[in-house]
């Protein structure tokens, strides 16, 4: 029998239509009545599929479909082609056109929130009111540091696990990159590389274990016609116990650079590592390989959702890609903004203006 109730908010792509069709259409975040296109609705997943790829499905609504101590129960969705086609796929007969109802009426003790970034900080909110026990969210996690904060704030002081975004760092092979780095596998941790701070899809704050202090940054341009105002600059960041993470151009996903070795993570290719040897009396880094899991694509909200349940089932303290740290992620990303429009200046942290946000893609 299933041991928690799920609900689901939104059925965009990444809340049922990635694993049925592909993206297409132009919209606005606010149309009720958006593209759906023709959708493979019985669509199942299979390994010989997608040989190299663990056959996974992306989407939330298959996360949580396919858990036996989970039972999907209800969703909320504004477009009715939608709903339809949810209930067709999943037999599920709880449908809502506002989310506010399905959480008051329904109660779900796990709760997806794959809505456009504009009411995902609400809905989140809303869910732990009514009583959720975890909550996993689409990316970007929120427009303003305030929207962010409020989130954490919430889901802490009623003990729910948030995880904000289904992408690489829920991977289990983050999990050992990280125990092996707070075991002394790469010796003492030097420094972080990455190419950007990337708050809604980043790789690096889940290594980071102080508060950040303060950045620079440079070479950020304009918002582009995408609708987005993201970092696109170089810079870099110093926490308080003095760890540096550089983000530049042509770093990989993330490396790790330690006293006796290295480790770095780069999509798809995976994870590799490095140990420092002596050859012929030098050292040497010399590549060794990776202990597994390895990284395989795809990734999706299997993932994300299977950290809330750890957290839950007392495993972990926090999701790999919690909250906290998209936060932390968030309020650097604009740091460096802030820096590179003055000309590459010191910024201090934290900011105390937690108005200040970022604009996304126009789908975002």
């Amino acid at each position: 029998m299933a041991k928690y109730r799920a609900g689901l908010i939104g059925l965009g792509w990444m809340g049922m239509l990635y694993d049925l069709a592909q993206r297409t259409g132009v919209w606005d975040v606010d149309d009720i009545d958006r593209p759906t296109p023709d959708l493979n609705i019985h669509r199942r997943f299979h390994y010989h599929e997608n040989p190299g790829t663990e056959g996974l499905p992306s989407s939330y609504a298959e996360a949580l479909w396919d858990r036996p101590d989970v039972e999907l129960v209800a969703a909320a969705e504004r477009d009715v082609k939608r709903l339809r086609a949810f209930r067709e796929r999943y037999g599920v007969v709880s449908l809502y056109d506002d989310a506010g109802d399905m959480l008051a009426i329904e109660r779900p003790d796990i709760v997806a929130v794959a809505t456009n970034t504009k009411h995902r900080a609400d809905f989140t909110c809303l869910a732990v009111h009514h009583g959720a026990k975890g909550i996993f969210t689409e990316k970007p996690m929120a427009h303003t540091l305030e929207e962010a904060d409020r989130m954490v704030r919430t889901c802490a002081e009623a003990g729910v696990p948030l995880s904000c975004g289904a992408i690489a760092t829920t991977h289990p092979s983050f999990a050992r990159a990280g125990a092996l780095v707070r075991d002394g596998g790469i010796g003492e941790l030097l420094s972080i590389e990455a190419p950007g701070p990337f708050a809604q899809h980043q790789n690096w704050s889940y290594f980071v274990d102080s508060e950040p202090a303060w950045v620079i940054g440079t070479g950020d341009v304009p918002r582009r016609e995408s609708g987005s105002d993201e970092f696109m600059g170089q810079g870099m960041l110093v926490t308080e116990s003095g760890l540096v993470v550089h983000f530049r151009k042509g770093a990989p996903g993330v490396r790790l650079h330690g006293s006796k070795g290295d480790l770095a993570y780069d999509f798809p290719t995976g994870w590799q590592r490095w140990e420092e040897m002596e050859v012929e009396g030098r050292p040497y880094r010399v590549e060794v390989p990776w202990p597994g899991p390895q990284f395989v694509p795809p990734y999706g909200g299997v993932y994300s959702l299977n950290d809330v349940m750890d957290c839950l089932a007392g495993k972990l303290d926090e999701p790999k890609n919690s909250g906290r740290r998209v936060v932390m992620a968030l309020e650097v990303e604009i740091a460096l903004k802030r820096s590179s429009a003055r000309g590459g200046v010191r910024v201090d942290l934290p900011l105390e203006d937690r108005s200040l946000g970022l604009n996304y893609d126009w789908f975002r």
